[in-house]
């Protein structure tokens, strides 16, 4: 199945689990935008629209709670699936606050993260 054109973001600080997910979104045809700081992906997202974007909660510095409240300022905000961890009933709340299209639990699955994919990708 091939995503032509579509280019999916990831936010993550660790290495080995942002080359992971890249390597499954490649492998699904998607083009792939990878991350280590919310710094990063914020001044790229005011050059270039991104489909969807994959946001780890808890990174040093800038925190993907800030970074959702960012890219929700901009024009057009791209629908953000937030990735965690930590298994903290108070997280999802705060992320939908923040407008995340969709919160899932490290480790996600591999069909429950490309569906959630889809669907941000078609709305």
């Amino acid at each position: 199945m091939g995503h032509p054109g579509r280019v999916i973001a990831i936010l993550d600080d660790e290495e080995p689990y942002r080359r992971a997910l890249s390597r499954l979104l490649k492998a699904h045809g998607y083009d792939v935008a990878s991350f280590s700081a919310g710094e990063e992906l914020i001044a790229e997202a005011a050059q270039r629209a991104f489909d969807c974007v994959l946001l780890d909660l808890h990174m040093p510095g800038m925190t993907g709670f800030d970074v959702l409240a960012r890219l929700r300022d901009q024009p057009a905000p791209p629908p953000v699936i937030v990735i965690t961890a930590l298994d903290d009933p108070d997280f999802p709340k705060k992320a939908f606050d923040l407008d995340a299209f969709d919160c899932q639990l490290k480790p996600v699955a591999s069909p429950a993260l490309l569906a959630a994919i889809e669907r941000a990708c078609a709305r």
